[in-house]
């Protein structure tokens, strides 16, 4: 599979969520060579901060909604950031098979989780993760977000101090 070429689409999706004055987070889906789904972080800009709208479940929602059926273990994720806790249990429980990110995030990623220490529903799927897929060109879209005083979500945090200080 070409993780780059699947890459470039989640940052694709990234982007438009910066442009909305989102967090730049984007998720695509992809089933047998072609994506199924495109998903970017919602929630996050004005008043009404959600913590609910992840990329990843953004995602998971549509896939549900697809009328084709779809083997999800042969599902692989592409997200520009790390999954949380969050989006890594909803990913296990819904069965896909593989995750792949591009940044990895300290304040919240989950990739690092020993699963076999988890409750049996979780320690039972089988997952492949694989790391830092065009790394740069997200940190890139991460840095343009935590330099807007704009944007205030997660500003002075881990995650925006370890991102700009690279």
């Amino acid at each position: 599979m070409d993780y780059e070429r699947y890459m470039k689409k989640a940052l694709d999706q990234a982007q438009k969520a910066l442009e909305a004055g989102e967090f730049p987070v984007g998720c695509v889906l992809v089933y047998q060579g072609r994506i199924i789904v495109k998903a970017s972080r919602a929630g996050t800009a004005g008043d009404a901060v959600n913590e609910i709208d992840h990329a990843e479940m953004v995602a998971l929602r549509r896939l549900i909604d697809l009328t084709e059926n779809i083997d999800k273990s042969k599902v692989t994720l592409f997200c520009t950031m790390e999954p949380c806790l969050m989006c890594l249990g909803a990913i296990i429980l819904s069965g896909i098979g593989a995750v792949v990110y591009a940044y990895e995030d300290v304040m919240g990623g989950a990739t690092g989780c020993n699963l076999e220490a988890l409750a049996p529903l979780y320690h039972s799927g089988q997952i492949s993760i694989v790391p830092h897929i065009l790394r740069q060109q997200s940190l890139e879209l991460f840095k343009a977000y935590f330099n807007n005083p704009e944007h205030t979500y997660w500003q002075g945090s881990l995650l925006a101090k370890y991102t700009l200080s690279q």
